[in-house]
């Protein structure tokens, strides 16, 4: 174990944040740090808003999901998969050319990139101290969201993040088995057998952090999850955006 992995296996969400500001050379390092992620074919196809103002914070909040650490930390991070910066960026050397900016693969690009970028960000994060949480909530009432943030079509919010000093100590959520998603050389449909194990895994955490009020088993809630109509509204929306044409 050296001190990188250490850091990646200490990953904790925190909801609960200081008074205490984050610097901007701090912020402007982590995301540089973002930017030195992977990206597909260069195109770097995401773009990220730093809210500070708590009147924003307090109305973007409110819209996804009314999550107070998002009014509580010091900067909130909106990552946005980005195709009008590369629309608008090449459009003198495309001349007539059917270009395709509105295509389903352009789209994945464009989410990978900003998913990939934020997680480096959210590592560099945390080797400078600071916490953080993704708020997938922006997606609750992401028009609405959107308009707030003057976002151009071929732009969406694919989640927030929040970040901070931490002012909590939570416990390490437990993950699945590595043996569960590992597969060796094609797919092995008995690995979904591992989860039996994690189910008692995470039905003790869960017990543990409830303080014996919940002890749900982790397939028992996703069961849940998999019967909730979770934001529909969601294709219609990036249609409309400009995005998943063809």
């Amino acid at each position: 174990m050296n001190d990188t992995l250490s850091l990646l296996m200490n990953h904790r969400s925190i909801r609960k944040y200081l008074d205490k500001p984050v610097s901007e050379e701090q912020l402007r390092a982590v995301v540089a740090a973002g930017q030195m992620a992977s990206t597909s074919s260069n195109v770097q196809a995401y773009s990220i808003i730093a809210v500070t103002d708590q009147e924003k914070k307090r109305r973007l909040a409110g819209l996804a999901g009314n999550q107070a650490y998002i009014i509580e930390c010091p900067v909130f991070l909106v990552w946005c998969a980005d195709l009008y910066r590369l629309k608008k960026s090449t459009e003198a050397h495309s001349g007539d050319k059917e270009t395709y900016e509105d295509s389903t693969e352009n789209f994945i690009v464009a989410t990978v990139d900003a998913a990939l970028a934020a997680q480096n960000a959210a590592i560099a994060a945390e080797s400078l101290g600071l916490g953080i949480v993704y708020i997938g909530g922006v997606r609750n009432s992401i028009a609405d969201f959107s308009e707030a943030l003057e976002l151009p079509d071929l732009v969406y919010p694919v989640f927030g993040m929040c970040l901070g000093y931490p002012d909590q100590d939570p416990g390490l959520r437990p993950r699945l088995p590595v043996e569960a998603l590992l597969h060796r050389d094609s797919y092995n449909p008995g690995a979904i057998e591992e989860v039996r194990s994690y189910d008692q895994v995470s039905a003790d955490y869960l017990s543990k952090r409830t303080a014996g009020k919940n002890s749900t088993p982790w397939s028992e809630l996703m069961a849940k999850r998999l019967a909730e109509p979770v934001r529909l509204h969601m294709k219609d929306f990036l249609n409309g955006k400009g995005f998943m044409k063809r």
